[in-house]
């Protein structure tokens, strides 16, 4: 009889119990993830040569034929626009009451009154605020405020973790930098209404530039 010990157990990958990354698809009939490749075989829906069909969104433009596969639904666009709408309302309040105690805000409407220094006060520290909100929040778990409570998170597209500072960073540059010094309402509906119209991953134009999506947590 053997004298040796058995192996000592070793517990899972503290990877594979994180939320925030891709988990593998589902297996058994029925299952599966409307964003899985399907396996390879032949069978109705099949590719030439009895081959898999296409990914459902066509490939991705990053390298992977299929980065949603394993993932939560993509977030609904209009939701996402309504979270935006709340986290602007939140730090809104807190850029105006900052603009008060700095002297930094800028009342008059009339264009003959405008202090440009104020103004352009006004609009930095609008700026510093927004970006700052995002990429910690992003960074930390991928969710806004309003985010979190409408029920959607950002991921990156490559892997689903949450984004790193790094990323949360770029894409908060994108999104509040022009929002803040010029054509707010313009910048705002061409960036985040991007969403509307993008194929196949519903990215707004700061998504694009961290390489991320904004998935469903319900």
């Amino acid at each position: 009889m053997s004298t040796e010990p058995p192996p000592y157990p070793t517990g899972p990958d503290p990877d594979d119990n994180d939320p925030f990354r891709k988990q593998p698809p589902p297996t058994g009939a029925g299952g599966g993830s409307p964003y899985d490749t399907p396996p390879p075989g032949g069978g109705p829906g099949g590719g030439p040569g009895g081959g898999a069909p296409p990914p459902p969104y066509g490939g991705d433009p990053y390298g992977s034929p299929d980065p949603l596969s394993g993932m939560p639904p993509l977030a609904d666009s209009g939701k996402r626009v309504l979270a935006r709408i709340i986290d602007m309302v939140l730090v809104g309040i807190v850029v105006w009451a900052l603009s008060w105690l700095f002297g930094t805000h800028e009342y008059d409407l009339d264009p003959d009154k405008v202090d440009a220094g104020k103004s352009f006060g006004q609009s930095l520290l609008a700026a510093v605020l927004y970006i700052a909100y995002d990429s910690y929040f992003i960074s930390k778990s991928g969710q806004t405020l309003g985010k979190k409570w409408l029920g959607m998170r950002v991921a990156n597209l490559n892997d689903g973790a949450t984004p790193t500072l790094q990323s949360a960073l770029a894409r908060a540059a994108v999104l509040w930098v022009p929002f803040a010094f010029c054509c707010a309402c313009v910048w705002t509906a061409v960036c985040g209404g991007w969403s509307f119209f993008d194929k196949p991953y519903k990215q707004g134009l700061h998504d694009k530039a961290a390489k991320t999506v904004v998935v469903s947590t319900g």
